[in-house]
């Protein structure tokens, strides 16, 4: 333990790893130049003492929404005490506080109100932050992130109340920036909500591989000694996140962990090794968060998939409901019907755990060949805690993971 200890207190290649997290703003958001530029011409009239208008953000995880805004806010608040133009901005996120009542709560406790944790009606907490708001002359700017995780009921609340509480404020004013991934998110919202919002609307594009890696380059400058990563890392990291969505938090991520990985093993430079390291532990944390939450006929679904696959063949809806229906029988459960194992399938692919490739058979028509796109090993990970078919994989791990499907999953991993 010493030499772990002694080791940690002289890092070799990371002199501020903070910088790779992703809430981390820097001084330069590379290719965001545009964003950034039209979200301050849409709350710099916070200085005339003018209410900006509400904003809906929108773009995929990873495009660089929150950092932007949260830059040009930092800014806005910085020039706003330079020259005593009273501006106070409020971040909070719906993720974390997913109630009305939370939400409403942190803006009085980020604002200086202090409020019991429960007890109070909502309509009460929210009327002593609207009046505690307006007890000085002021422009607020509140930012409601990732706004998918309030229940629609919640959201439409939240979004009413501060849509309309500029009506009830003699002195403050309130603006509102909503950042979600959902670029349907408005169209979904009550219609008396959407009327009181009168917002104006952002998209964020993907990063490419081109962008991702100038963005790696700059936060490495700041988070690794010189000379300590590979050109190779970086651009390894850059095409693994472009090619999901052009997410910058998974490549810095991807980054982060290759680096700790190349220290504990005392390697003197990140390589290209250690980013696929650090790819197959990012994946490995992903697919567990993904499949321990699915239901248990989605899960079944990929067990008797994992078996076919392992088995060496091609494997179609038909043939799959088949098997799913005889490992149903043993485990004691009654199976869903074929059209509900349809979309099963299909909602496995919509979050990339397998792929389903439409084929012509002629006059036998169209069909999908399946194929699992994680780790199997990962899966019968998974599969061995859940304790209603624990018994069933042991008896069949064997033929459930063989050193071919493994090696099959390994080549497709890092074929970029």
């Amino acid at each position: 333990m010493d030499k772990i200890f002694s080791r940690a207190l002289a890092p070799k290649i990371f002199v501020n790893r903070e910088v790779l997290r992703p809430d981390y703003i820097p001084e330069q958001l590379p290719h965001r130049e545009e964003q950034i530029k039209s979200l301050g011409m849409i709350v710099s009239v916070a200085l005339q003492g003018e209410r900006p208008s509400n904003l809906f953000i929108y773009g995929l995880t990873g495009t660089g929404k929150t950092a932007v805004v949260k830059y040009v806010l930092k800014r806005l608040s910085d020039k706003s005490l330079e020259f005593n133009r009273p501006v106070k901005w409020f971040y909070i996120n719906t993720r974390i506080d997913n109630t009305s009542y939370r939400v409403f709560t942190r803006i009085g406790e980020l604002s200086g109100l202090k409020l019991p944790f429960t007890g109070l009606s909502t309509a009460e907490v929210y009327k002593r932050v609207r009046d505690f708001l307006d007890s000085e002359k002021r422009i607020y700017i509140v930012v409601l992130d990732e706004l998918d995780f309030l229940a629609r009921n919640e959201s439409d609340e939240v979004l009413y109340k501060l849509a309309r509480i500029n009506e009830d404020l003699t002195k403050a004013k309130v603006g509102i920036i909503g950042i979600t991934n959902n670029i349907r998110f408005v169209e979904n919202l009550d219609a008396r909500v959407r009327s009181s919002l009168g917002e104006e609307e952002m998209v964020f594009p993907p990063y490419n591989a081109i962008q991702l890696e100038d963005i790696l380059r700059e936060r490495a400058k700041l988070a690794f000694k010189e000379n300590s990563v590979s050109e190779e890392a970086i651009k390894i990291c850059a095409a693994l996140a472009a090619r999901e969505h052009g997410d910058a938090r998974r490549a810095l991520d991807l980054l982060r962990i290759a680096g700790e990985i190349a220290e504990r093993e005392q390697a003197e430079k990140v390589l290209e090794e250690h980013v696929y390291k650090a790819y197959d532990e990012l994946e490995k944390e992903r697919v567990i968060q993904l499949v321990s939450t699915l239901p248990f006929h989605s899960r079944i679904v990929l067990l008797s998939l994992l078996k076919m696959e392992s088995e060496g063949v091609n494997v179609t809806t038909g043939e799959l409901y088949m098997v799913y229906r005889e490992i149903s029988q043993k485990l004691g459960i009654d199976p869903v019907t074929q059209r509900r194992v349809s979309d099963i399938i299909s909602e496995l692919e919509a979050l990339g755990i397998l792929s389903a490739r439409v084929v012509n058979r002629g006059r036998y028509g169209k069909t999908r060949i399946l194929k699992i796109t994680v780790n199997p090993s990962t899966l019968i990970e998974i599969f061995i805690q859940d304790p209603l078919i624990r018994d069933y994989v042991e008896r069949e791990l064997e033929n459930l993971l063989t050193t071919e499907l493994q090696d099959s999953y390994n080549t497709q991993t890092i074929d970029l």
